[in-house]
């Protein structure tokens, strides 16, 4: 049996390697709120351009080797690094962003759509990104789940809801720059 391996060209590994930079810069663009361990970041701006832009597949790299970057110690995680921050009450926002963002590249269709991209984003990005923060600080905090939620949901949702439709419209905008070169 023969394996076929599809060699990735320079223009897919640069736009990888240019989503990993910009996850490395915007965790660090943070607003801190004093009332739960989670930060507002643009992060989540990134992460979901990123899954407009790319494929799953190279989605969950741009993921992977962000948390790898972190995990060796560089400062990408909200100001820090280490393997620390991923196993305290935010930890679960990381690990669940490996599935949401794919997800999300995944279903966002093959249709250039804002719409589509927003929509998808409320219900699969975002509900899978909160479940794991959500079942992190209730593990890690040992508060309950309506606890946790106040801390790990609520104070998010609007600011979400703002990063996802910026990053529809960048996501839109990009993919008919790129879909005009073709």
């Amino acid at each position: 049996m023969q394996t076929v391996t599809k060699k990735i060209s320079t223009a897919e590994l640069t736009k990888i390697s240019m989503c990993v930079a910009l996850c490395c810069i915007s965790a660090n663009i943070v607003f801190p709120l004093p009332f739960t361990p989670g930060m507002v970041t643009a992060l989540t701006i990134v992460l979901s351009l990123a899954a407009y832009i790319l494929t799953p597949k190279q989605t969950f790299t741009v993921i992977l080797v962000y948390l790898l970057l972190g995990i060796a110690g560089l400062p990408v995680f909200a100001g820090t690094g280490g393997v620390g921050r991923l196993l305290g009450p935010v930890g679960g926002f990381y690990f669940a962003w490996l599935l949401a963002y794919p997800l999300l590249s995944y279903f966002k269709g093959a249709e250039i759509n804002f719409k589509r991209y927003v929509l998808m984003n409320f219900l699969i990005a975002m509900p899978v990104t909160y479940l794991g923060g959500l079942i992190s600080m209730v593990y890690f905090l040992e508060i309950d789940i309506w606890q946790a939620a106040t801390m790990a949901v609520f104070p998010f949702i609007f600011g979400d809801v703002l990063k996802s439709c910026a990053a529809a419209f960048l996501g839109v905008k990009l993919n008919s720059i790129q879909k005009f070169q073709e």
